[in-house]
């Protein structure tokens, strides 16, 4: 089990990029929450709002879920970072396995 994280810069691309990844079983949890992001784009500091997505998921599925952000993000260069889950409740591990591919 992993945790993919990504951001965009509104609640509509979130939850559109949401949708896809749920609909198409690659996911089987996602939660939008709303932060303010500090980063260095092109020698400058930039400072937005932004939406934070994470991702629940398999690790066999990180390709396709990167392939999909990639293509569907509005971000020149999205944020697409995994984080392996080294424990969790079994309960919970089912329930990721038995809603994704």
């Amino acid at each position: 089990m992993i945790i993919i994280q990504t951001s965009t810069k509104c609640k509509t691309e979130a939850k559109y990029i949401a949708s896809v990844l749920i609909k198409d079983e690659l996911a089987a949890c996602i939660q939008i929450s709303k932060v303010e992001s500090l980063y260095m784009w092109k020698k400058k500091i930039e400072n937005e709002k932004e939406f934070v997505l994470t991702i629940k998921t398999k690790r066999s599925n990180f390709k396709k879920i990167k392939s999909i952000i990639k293509k569907i993000h509005s971000y020149d260069l999205p944020e697409i970072i995994s984080f392996k889950v080294k424990k969790a409740s079994k309960e919970y591990k089912e329930y990721i396995y038995k809603n994704v591919k």
